[in-house]
Formats: C-alpha cells, structure tokens, sequence
C-alpha cells in the first residue's frame, strides 16, 4: 500500500505525469502502459490488463494519498515498473489490483472470480494482514512478511509485485513524515533490498538502496554523491579514453562487444567506507567499465587484452563465471591501473548474464510466459524455500523478523570452498567447518566432530578461505554443542543448532520442572494425588500455556515459582503467601519517585534481579529484550545485540522489559572513531563531547596498523544519558573531516 505522491527519478524511466481529476484521465497512463507491454510481449493478452484496471481505478475512485493526487496513479505506475521489467499479464494484473483488498473492502473471492486462482493468490500474498488488535505495529509488519514468503514459494511473482510496489513507494517518500521515512527506509534496506538481491535483481536492488540511504543519512548520502560527481567529472575524458582503447583492442581481436562506463551506486560506495575503513579515494571500483560480448571464451579472451593493456591490481581479479554467486549472478571483475594513474575496474560478461544481473530472476519471464515460481530454474529459487522452511519454526514475531534480516544480509561477500570429492560450497566470508557441514546436509552438521581443511586438523571456530578442501569428521549419536551458535555464519547452521539444544533443553527443563513441584508440594504438605490432570491443564491455561509439559517447562526455566502454581493447584491446602500492602493506583509523581533506582523493569513482575548484559550494554531508549539466567535473574540485551539470536532459541526463557521511567542513570558507550592521521582531530572530538555534555571516561589514539598506518583509531568510552544522546554524538562526529567511519564497540 502507498499514499505518496510520485515525483521522477534521475536516471529512471518515468511515465508521462498526470494531474488529479476525474478517473478517465487515467487513460493516457495506461495506454502508455499497454504500449510498454506489446513492444516487449506482442501476443500478451491486453483485454485482462485492461479489465483489471478499470476494476481498480472504480475501487479506488475518490481515494487519494497524502499529497492529494488520486490513488490509482500508484497501482498504475506499479504496473508500469512491472512492464519495464517484462513481466506477465498475471503479475500486471496482479500489481493493478495489489491494494484493493487492503483498501477497498474487496474480497479474494471477488478476485478469483473475476481474475483467476492464479491473479488471487498474488493479490492475497501481496496484502498485508489487517490491523487485528492482538497485533502490535511490529508484529503486523512480521506476519505480513511472513506471509510474502510463504506465498513466493508459490508464486515468485508475489515478491516481484511486492518490490515493485516497494519501489515506487520509495521513488515518493517525500510526502510522509520525517518518522515514517525513516522506518520505511529503514524497512527498506533491512528486507527488500536484500530479497531483491537475493533474487538476482541488481537494478532494483541499487535503487532500494540509494532510496533508503538517501533518507536515513542524507548527510553522508549528499556528501558521498558529490564525491562521486566531481571524480567523475575529472576522470570523464580519462574514461572516454580507455573505452576508446578498450573498442579497439578488442575489435582488432574480432571479439564482438559493447563497453558500457559504469559509476558504483552511494551507498555501495558507503557500505565499502565503512566495511573496510577506507576514504573515498581508496575506492578502486568507484569508476568502471562494462563490457559485454557474446560468449563465455570471448569473455576470457576480453580479460587477457585488459591485462595486457593496463596492470592488473592484486588480489582484485574475481572469476563468477566459474562460480557464480548463490545468486547466480555471473561475471569476471579486475581491477587496473588505467592512464595517468587513475585505477578502474572492468567487469566483463555476455549479454544472458548481463540480464540476468539486472534483472535476475525476472529475466526468465521473457521466455517462460505463465509459468509460476515453482517452475523456475530451482537453483535461484533454493535459498528461498529453505528459508521460509527455517522461519517457520520460529513463533515469536520479533525473533522472526530480527532472523530474518540477520539471514537475508549473510552475505556481502563469499567464500568458495571445496568438498573432498571437488563440490563448490558458497558460504558466507569467515563461515566455519560447521557452516560447511550443514550446508552438506543436516546429520552431517549434527554429528561433527572435528574438521581438517587441506589436510590439517582445525578447530571448529576455523574462519574458511577461498579455495580450502574441507573433510568434516564424523560421530555417531554427537549432538552440537551451545558454544557452535557463537561462530557460526549460516542460517541454515544456525536454526539447526538452536533446534536440536531446544529441543534437548526443553526435555531437561520439563523434568526439572516436574521435580521441583513435586518436591516443593512435598515440603509445603500439599498432596499431588488429589491435584488431576484438569487441575493442572487449568492453571496451565491461567499462564497462558498449551500443555502441562509447558507448565513444567517454563517451571524449570524459572519463569515462575513452584509455590505460585501450588497454590493456584491446590487453593484449600495451601494459603497464598501474604503480600505487603501497598498503593493500588500511585500517582504519577510517586512512580516516577519509584522508579528512581530502577534502571529496567520486567513487565508485571516486582522484585526480580535485573541486570544490563555486559556483551551489548544496552542504552535507555534502545529496544531491549530480557533473557532468563537460572541462579543469576534476568540478563537485559539490546535487541540489536548478535548473542540474542543465540540465547533466543529457547524461547520459554524470553520475558518482555521495559525502561524504568524515573531513572536518571547514565550509560557507558565505548567507540572506535576511523579517521585520517591529522592534527586536530582529538580537538575537534572532545569539543563535540562537551557540546553534547558527555562525560569522557578514557580515550586513546593509535595509528591504524591494519591499513598501513595510512589513517588513526581514536577509541574512547563516554557516558551518555540516552540513545537520541548518542545518535547526535555519533552524526556530529561522522561530519568532522576526514572521519571515515564511526562505530559503537559492543
């Protein structure tokens, strides 16, 4: 759903605009569209388009969005996102139609009836779910999510609406609040761009990503373009110059080519910075060159000429043809040193992989008219049903949608690493011997006892290089150990680890449970055998638990004690315990004066020990999660926090906490500031602290030896008061010239 008003986009294919008035006036747009639709697909059927779009344009007649302009421009301009990318008539349809059911009171019957099963079920796996009560914000957004994948393994046509959708709603941004951008961008880089890359789909995937940075760090976003626009500008007749050589070379070759100039996207460019510490001059793809032929032995042919004209840079040559990316993305990358010193990069393939790079999988519909998602080369589409296979298991909204994202961003970079018997396994860069034992199959991962890489005995926590041959060692009955989950990389390893200690501490748990009320009944004179099975599945029901192993469960977790269920079990033998009398209804004043040295509170629960974990250190304002810890009361983590996702598989432990609303504490944040080596830095640094009345509690400078000395790590821990505190800290720090990149060390 959209109610944004569109605007163009530089460098996009934008229909001709049109001015809020009655629906016919749509007419123009959409002729425009079924223009689009037969230059790329002649015999599509045109009369369904246009049966579904005067369906929508009447269900949405008198809807207009937050800018004023009717809202069937919306639907009208997903179509025409969705015909630039050669899609079918069902999925034109489909993004004509995505917001009626949402919005318009249609039902999915309507659809099918009037549309087809195979138009409903996109329409259904686009609609977000409705606003049902139970559901915070949060977790409507999760399910509906979840509901997306669900349906794209029956229809990848579902997320291609959807991103298309996405899109165009990023393309108009400027029309919601300040607040609402930023959770959209956020949304947007943190689920959609990574899906569409996952699928391949290159174009969409860099324009998600310049949106969204665009509005979540307009500073670095502005800096960066400039950036770009003037080296671009100097380097432009530099450009022109190898292109022209790079034509002649390779024609005096008879290799057949066009060569394309190619400008890495801002955030690409961002993401670099700060993933390798770097300034913007040491980016050697800032500036490329694209060469597309019409076979693969042309495309090795083509990288000896580049060689030979222009020296290579070490350790930038890159083979994708040979090993395509899990996307299967496929090109050959190097990187030389040009005329007048100006480093570029080439990338070179032919024009199936080159579509293929844009488009993804998109790009098989021009060939595989009417066919569904399951229909598809099963390769592209693997991840996805293992995916959807792992989230399943997981119940809870929050830990869904934080897996997810973890999931869907593995992996900026590869590692190819090899099976004794030659089998190619893509994992993501430092995966361990257990990420590849999983990824050869389940019982592999589960019964590993050890590993050797090149034929050396490794430990498990080994971080793979490209090019290891790796032998997993084997034993029968071995179950994974807890510790796995802290240097694992994959999900697959992961959501297999967690399943196995789940289900194996749960057993122990149900049994400790049992124990400990069966011992506390014996101690408080309370006879079990006249407690039944209806008694127990009772009070089960009152802690809002399924099964009376639950109850036993969350018993042995310490989620609550063994007399409180006592005496809801068994109320004539046993009185409850008395309870210190006590306000029922404080004012505001006197919670507040409560609250004063309480710095978390646990929801609904008075007089539990709670403590900030030490590996995330958790500031007032972050989203935070508690975590059960038998004898020691409940660990707080940010919710942001990596050990999360592996405390988190035992999901009885989780209990729901809050900030303290009188507490003045303050909190210590430890950062690593990446700057250029010049004097004045520490000055201008500490004048930001002081600004911000920020007290320092240490503070170093060292030269940054991993980069050659090239630059400086001031690292330094400060207090602060709260998370918005520390935000501006960081964007006033980040603006300092020559600050490369600025971290919180957790």
């Amino acid at each position: 759903m959209s109610d944004l008003v569109p605007t163009p986009v530089a460098g996009a294919a934008q229909p001709t605009p049109i001015t809020p008035q009655p629906t016919h006036v749509f007419e123009p747009l959409y002729r425009e569209l079924e223009a689009k639709i037969l230059q790329v697909r002649p015999n599509e059927p045109l009369e369904v388009i246009r049966k579904a779009y005067l369906f929508a344009a009447a269900k949405h007649e008198g809807q207009t969005r937050k800018s004023g302009e009717p809202y069937m421009v919306h639907p009208l301009y997903v179509a025409h996102i969705l015909a630039d990318m050669q899609m079918d008539s069902v999925c034109i349809q489909t993004g004509l139609l995505h917001d009626v059911v949402e919005d318009c009171g249609v039902t999915l019957d309507q659809i099918k009836s009037a549309f087809g099963d195979a138009v409903a079920g996109c329409v259904d796996g686009v609609t977000k779910l409705a606003k049902i009560k139970v559901y915070s914000r949060e977790d409507r957004q999760a399910e509906s999510v979840r509901k997306m994948l669900l349906a794209m393994v029956k229809d990848i046509r579902v997320v291609i609406v959807k991103l298309a959708d996405r899109l165009h709603n990023m393309r108009t941004l400027e029309s919601l609040s300040p607040d609402k951008q930023q959770r959209i961008a956020q949304e947007t880089l943190e689920v959609y761009a990574p899906i569409a890359h996952r699928l391949g789909m290159g174009k969409i995937r860099g324009e998600l990503e310049d949106l969204g940075f665009q509005y979540l760090e307009p500073g670095a976003f502005d800096e960066i373009r400039h950036s770009i626009e003037s080296r671009r500008m100097s380097s432009e007749d530099v450009l022109v110059q190898i292109r022209e050589t790079v034509k002649t070379k390779l024609a005096r070759e008879n290799i057949p080519s066009r060569v394309e100039g190619r400008v890495k996207r801002p955030y690409s460019v961002f993401q670099k910075l700060r993933r390798q510490k770097i300034s913007i001059d040491q980016v050697y793809d800032l500036l490329a060159i694209r060469i597309i032929t019409d076979s693969v032995k042309n495309c090795y042919g083509a990288l000896g000429i580049i060689h030979n004209e222009w020296h290579p840079i070490p350790g930038r040559i890159k083979d994708f043809i040979a090993i395509p990316r899990p996307n299967l993305y496929q090109s050959l990358h190097t990187s030389v040193m040009g005329p007048g010193g100006v480093a570029f990069e080439v990338q070179i393939r032919t024009e199936e992989m080159h579509r293929i790079a844009e488009d993804g999988i998109a790009a098989h519909w021009k060939y595989k008219e009417g066919k569904k998602g399951q229909q598809q080369d099963e390769r592209q589409i693997a991840w996805l049903r293992q995916l959807v296979e792992w989230q399943q298991e997981l119940g809870d909204p929050s830990e869904f949608m934080s897996t997810l994202k973890t999931d869907l961003n593995l992996y900026p970079e590869e590692v190819y690493a090899f099976s004794p018997a030659g089998r190619v396994i893509v994992l993501p860069k430092d995966a361990s011997p257990i990420d590849f034992a999983y990824a050869i199959h389940t019982d592999v991962g589960n019964s590993c006892v050890g590993a050797k890489v090149n034929g050396r005995i490794v430990p498990l926590k080994y971080a793979l290089k490209n090019g290891d041959v790796v032998e997993i060692l084997t034993q029968t009955n071995h179950l994974p150990s807890k510790d796995w989950l802290g240097y694992v990389k994959t999900a697959r390893a992961r959501n297999k680890i967690r399943h196995v200690i789940n289900t194996t501490e749960r057993v122990k748990a149900i049994e400790i449970g049992e124990k400990h009320l069966d011992r506390e009944a014996r101690r408080l004179g309370v006879q079990m055998r006249r407690v039944t099975k209806e008694d127990l599945e009772r009070v089960a029901a009152d802690y809002g638990v399924a099964k009376i192993e639950d109850l036993y469960a969350s018993l042995g977790y310490g989620k609550f004690s063994a007399r409180q269920v006592l005496t809801k079990l068994a109320p004539d033998q046993l009185e409850p315990e008395p309870e210190t009398p006590r306000p029922t209804a404080p004012t505001q004043q006197q919670s507040l004066e409560n609250d004063k040295d309480v710095v978390v509170r646990v929801k609904g629960v008075d007089d539990v020990l709670v403590y900030l974990a030490k590996c995330c250190n958790p500031i007032r304002g972050e989203a935070i999660v508690g975590y059960i810890s038998r004898g020691k009361g409940i660990a707080v983590h940010s919710l942001n926090c990596s050990n999360v996702q592996n405390l988190m598989y035992e999901i009885e432990r989780k209990i729901e906490v809050e900030w303290a609303r009188g507490a003045s504490e303050t909190f210590i944040v430890r950062m690593k500031v990446y700057t250029d080596d010049r004097p004045g830095i520490l000055n201008q640094l500490t004048s930001i602290l002081f600004s911000e009345n920020c007290n320092i509690r240490s503070l170093e400078a060292q030269g940054d030896d991993e980069r050659g000395g090239e630059g400086a790590i001031v690292a330094m821990a400060v207090e602060v008061k709260e998370k918005k505190q520390l935000e501006r800290v960081i964007s006033s720090i980040r603006r300092i010239g020559g600050v490369r990149d600025v971290e919180r060390v957790q």
